[in-house]
């Protein structure tokens, strides 16, 4: 099944921001477009916004004159559903309430011809339920464009329960002929990356919510040793409080409340203060005028220490030891089965988070997962009440010793970045097992639907077959309720590997 004719018409249903990016993508791939809405001259108002974002795509040299006439002249204002008779495409954009959407289509259905496709943009609605409202649902596929859709390359083709594999392969195809990525996936909550990502916004509330750092702290943790574009708590200032929640919420009641996407507390009750990020001047950080920019925290400078004793090969952070001796440190390397270590001369330990918190051990500093420990520019320590002073200031002074700004953070097990990371890798293991998505469509998600630097499965592959399972199994042992316990799919995905290495 090939992508739709050039020549078939495309409707859009719904022309606000998202309804009016969509419609822009069809009418710039060649296709004619129309455009409905329920409120009287809407459509021609989404109308005259294209024609302007098409001419400022003109004096940016990014589309020829002529070609702008042409799709300007293929883009009509539909007064009545009626007028999308002859459509071979009807694309919904309204809003995201269930029973208006099946309406909609009920309608839609009496107007279209059978072999007609239609879609819904929806990002947190069951595409089944949707489309259960249908006489043919076989033809009814979700594409979910994200925001701005001319500009983000990303679509998720939705196969809803009862989708014909003909309908979502047409979908896939002419999303692709579009210029967009489409990655093709089942109807589940969250779909791919509303899905996986729930964990990069919950841990870091989460590591409020204990009073390990600020919003700040914890955001520079995630982009300057992460490698994430933004953190957490800017990211859903900007989003906007209220909808980075309710999506959130859905995707937890759909899941029939279960712990791995428990909302925040504390989110909670920054949407119910009305500070819904920086459309409201408010949320977690201030952007009224004149406001003080909220800073991470950052340690003093301190001393480095002379030497370091490296037990074991410090695992997915061994770069650190080329960094320590380029730094003028000299590393003393000693055979460990299980070590990942390094022994500071005071006798204390610093090592990669792993799950365990320093307070179990004595005079133990962990410090956190790092995307590339040369190219990060901040690392964040941990320690806790009785860790020895001088071992804390010897940790700090060696990080710093390799040109990274340290912030000290709490007793938190995992950290920041590390149980981010970690949770992400569960749950892309846990979406292939339960035929979500393929591996390679979910790392394509991931890296262009939200930016992240690396695929969920590119971090495990990097991090290694034992290294998500293990911490988040220690997470586990030290918060049993059910939001860190390894998935079934991440156990096998760890011992049948282990087992075929072993074997070999």
């Amino acid at each position: 099944m090939t992508a739709l004719d050039l020549s078939s018409p495309v409707a859009v249903v719904g022309t606000g921001t998202m309804g009016q990016g969509i419609a822009q993508v069809a009418l710039v791939a060649g296709h004619p477009v129309r455009l409905y809405d329920a409120v009287p001259g809407r459509a021609r108002e989404a109308a005259a916004a294209i024609g302007a974002r098409l001419d400022r795509l003109v004096e940016k040299d990014r589309l020829a004159a002529g070609d702008r006439d042409e799709a300007r002249a293929r883009l009509h204002a539909a007064e009545t559903l009626a007028d999308l008779a002859d459509c071979s495409l009807v694309v919904e954009a309204v809003v995201e309430r269930l029973d208006v959407k099946q309406e909609l289509f009920r309608q839609l259905e009496d107007v279209v011809g059978e072999d007609c496709l239609l879609a819904t943009n929806t990002s947190s609605l069951s595409v089944t339920a949707v489309g259960g409202a249908l006489r043919n649902p076989g033809r009814f596929v979700g594409l979910h464009f994200f925001n701005p859709a001319p500009l983000l390359p990303l679509v998720e083709v939705v196969s809803g329960y009862a989708t014909d594999v003909t309908s979502a392969t047409r979908a896939y195809e002419t999303a692709r002929s579009w210029g967009k990525t489409p990655v093709a996936c089942a109807d589940t909550p969250g779909f791919i990356v509303n899905r996986i990502a729930r964990p990069f916004y919950a841990e870091a509330f989460a590591v409020y919510e204990a009073q390990g750092a600020d919003p700040a702290t914890i955001d520079a943790v995630l982009r300057e040793s992460g490698g994430f574009r933004m953190g957490a708590f800017e990211l859903t200032d900007l989003i906007g409080q209220d909808v980075n929640e309710s999506v959130t919420h859905s995707v937890w009641q759909s899941f029939f409340q279960d712990a791995r996407f428990t909302p925040s507390l504390a989110q909670r009750r920054l949407v119910e203060s009305g500070r819904l990020g920086r459309k409201s001047g408010q949320g977690w950080y201030d952007y009224r005028e004149g406001a003080e920019r909220a800073e991470p925290h950052t340690a003093e400078m301190a001393e480095p220490p002379a030497y370091v004793v490296a037990e074991g090969d410090l695992g997915p952070a061994s770069e650190l030891l080329a960094l320590i001796r380029e730094a003028g440190i000299r590393v003393r390397e000693e055979e460990e089965d299980h070590g990942t270590r390094l022994v500071l001369p005071s006798g204390g330990q610093v090592a990669l988070a792993d799950g365990q918190t320093s307070v179990e051990f004595r005079d133990v500093v962990y410090f956190d997962l790092a995307l590339d420990y040369r190219k990060a520019t901040r690392i964040a320590l941990s320690a806790s009440q009785d860790t020895a002073p001088q071992t804390m200031s010897e940790a700090i002074g060696l990080f710093q010793a390799l040109g990274k700004d340290v912030s000290v953070i709490g007793d938190v097990p995992g950290m920041i970045v590390a149980r981010t990371v970690a949770r992400i890798v569960d749950l892309a293991h846990d979406a292939v097992a339960k035929g979500v998505a393929t591996e390679e469509d979910i790392d394509t998600a991931m890296r262009l639907g939200v930016n992240y630097p690396l695929g969920p499965f590119e971090w495990s592959r990097r991090l290694g077959r034992m290294w998500a399972y293990s911490l988040l199994d220690d997470l586990h042992d030290r918060d049993p309720g059910g939001r860190y316990a390894p998935s079934l799919a991440l156990y096998r995905h760890s011992y049948a590997t282990e087992k075929r290495e072993g074997a070999s």
